[in-house]
């Protein structure tokens, strides 16, 4: 997520010397592309399968051949009694990379435990961090060691994909229980990501939200935003510390139903600024040279048939700022030259509170026999948990361009895949949102006192301004792909445009609930608006207005509008 009140300058990457590894393993083979550090040392220790549940190995618990094991840079694969071998260096983090097939243990909030940290003296003392970070780990473990239990895996399964839950306080906490988890239980998924953003710089709140979180009960795999940093670090370097406490390294991978997940942190902290809120520092979208070189080492262990799924905070590329590395990413080409080649790669970000889908070729740096697909999720704290508040007193959080708050499902068949979007508080899974709109009817923001929500952009409407009046639709979760129509009764179908503007719908709900919206949000242009004139000839009456729209993935989805049109004669009665 970003604000009104964060910027962040673009520099040039720090180009790191490389090289081939200094030393030779010869219990495991391991690739890396990083010269390793005076100090470093050697890393040792077992993938098992803990037969036994023991948590840890012990007798009649069988070594697993095969599965890679990393520090953040190398990959090493474990010889035919489970074992690996890695250079480590201090701040390492050592971790699994789970395989199909295998499951690795969780904590009681369901939180996946695969990694250990090597952090010998704990978080920077001279940081004096707000929040508490990594007490010290002490001396290297002669073994590190890695549990697995087997596991049924079926290649089609599905994912719920949540980003920016975003909660400021203990109040918006609740709201993510009341207004997506409540309704989140009980779905059938293998697990969950949440991409950024857990939290609004509050850190202490990672607790109940992941008790909360935690109640799904899926395994729900993790990465940080920018909005989950310690921003008294002075780089990016410690800028994590309290996040790997709780969940473990910043970036990683695991493997599902022959699936391959890379998770990334494209989170670049450029430091802390005492002038801003919070004293918050700025940052870029930016994907460091270890996870370049951890992703490069991976990918070359996956087969090219593999559907590989890379999950991040910032997108690679948004509407909002294309050439803006706040709000995309600066080097993304870097990660879609190592996806280069792969038919069946897709990645999903989030950040801006906007829905949106992109496709990189050749131009972009990804050579593919298909585009790469890049979608920005709806974000699960809308918009940022501003108002108006509904019923049960829970913000109704409408995105700033007119999306619901909500969350996706992923939904993986092989190494094809398709997405799903779910609004937190639509009637009957609701797809598109249908406005008229027209200035006959929409005289100035003053009218907005005067009318019940919604009234200004529906009917009743004057024969005699039918001509000026728009269908306006927002397709949630529209692409470049996507096609929309509507039609009246019997006439032919129109088919409609899409334009770049904001949604009026969210336009309205701002205007009218400023006391309880979040100051730095307005109705942005929405990428997923679709618009066409009513036909000027319609007749007064009461209309059904249907539209029909097809998705990214060539799914239909209808919705309808009762349209009134009145006479002069009814019009001067009323």
């Amino acid at each position: 997520m970003t604000d009104r009140n964060e910027s962040g300058v673009s520099r040039r990457e720090i180009v790191k010397g490389t090289g081939a590894a200094a030393v030779a393993l010869a219990t495991a083979s391991w690739s890396g592309s990083a010269s390793l550090a005076a100090d470093s040392q050697t890393v040792t220790g077992f993938v098992f399968e803990d037969r036994s549940r023991a948590g840890r190995r012990q007798a009649g618990d069988p070594g697993v051949a095969g599965v890679l094991v990393s520090n953040g840079r190398d990959i090493a694969k474990t010889d035919g009694e489970g074992r690996y071998s890695l250079p480590i260096e201090e701040g390492m983090i050592i971790f699994v990379i789970k395989p199909t097939g295998y499951s690795v243990p969780v904590d009681e909030n369901n939180l996946p435990r695969f990694f250990y940290i090597h952090q010998p003296k704990g978080s920077p003392a001279d940081l004096d961090l707000h929040f508490r970070g990594l007490d010290p780990t002490g001396p290297l473990p002669a073994s590190v060691d890695f549990p697995l239990r087997k596991t049924e895996e079926a290649s089609s399964f599905d994912v719920i994909l949540f980003t920016d839950p975003q909660p400021e306080s203990d109040v918006e906490v609740s709201f993510i229980r009341d207004s997506v988890v409540n309704g989140v239980v009980g779905m059938k998924a293998a697990f969950g990501i949440a991409t950024g953003d857990l939290m609004f710089d509050d850190l202490s709140l990672y607790s109940r939200y992941n008790r909360i979180i935690g109640r799904i009960g899926l395994p729900w795999y993790n990465i940080g935003g920018n909005h989950d940093l310690n921003f008294e670090a002075r780089d990016r370097n410690s800028s994590r510390e309290t996040f790997k406490r709780i969940f473990g390294p910043p970036f990683y991978a695991f493997e599902y139903g022959g699936a391959v997940f890379l998770m990334l942190d494209n989170v670049n902290y450029l430091g802390g600024d005492p002038a801003k809120p919070r004293e918050s520092g700025k940052y870029e979208g930016r994907f460091d040279d270890n996870q370049l070189s951890f992703a490069a080492n991976l990918l070359k262990e996956v087969p090219t048939d593999k559907l590989v799924v890379v999950c991040m905070h910032i997108p690679l590329r948004t509407y909002l700022g294309p050439d803006n590395p706040v709000v995309s990413t600066a080097n993304a080409s870097a990660l879609l030259e190592l996806l280069s080649g792969r038919p069946n790669t897709v990645s999903f970000s989030g950040h801006t509170h906007t829905t949106e889908h992109h496709y990189f070729g050749a131009e972009d740096g990804f050579a593919g026999p298909s585009p790469h697909h890049h979608h920005v999720m709806t974000a699960v704290c809308g918009s940022w948990w501003s108002g108006p508040y509904d019923h049960r007193g829970v913000a109704v959080a409408d995105s700033r361009d007119g999306t619901p708050n909500g969350f996706h499902v992923l939904s993986v068949a092989g190494n094809r895949y398709t997405t799903r979007f779910q609004a937190a508080n639509e009637p009957n899974a609701r797809q598109m949102r249908i406005m008229l709109d027209s200035e006959f009817h929409r005289a100035g923001k003053e009218i907005y006192r005067d009318f019940r929500m919604g009234q200004l952009l529906g009917s009743p409407i004057a024969q005699e301004n039918v001509y000026a009046t728009e269908v306006v639709v927002n397709f949630f979760d529209g692409g470049p792909r996507s096609t929309v129509e509507y039609r009246i009764g019997n006439r032919p179908a129109v088919r409609m445009m899409k334009t770049v503007r904001p949604d009026p719908f969210v336009e309205e709900v701002y205007a009218r609930n400023a006391a309880t919206k979040k100051p730095w949000v307005n109705a942005e242009p929405c990428s997923h608006l679709y618009v066409a004139r009513l036909p000027a000839d319609l007749e007064a009456g009461t209309h059904c207005l249907n539209v029909s729209a097809v998705d990214e993935y060539g799914r239909a989805h209808s919705d309808n509008l009762i349209v009134e049109i009145t006479g002069a004669d009814v019009r001067d009665k009323s």
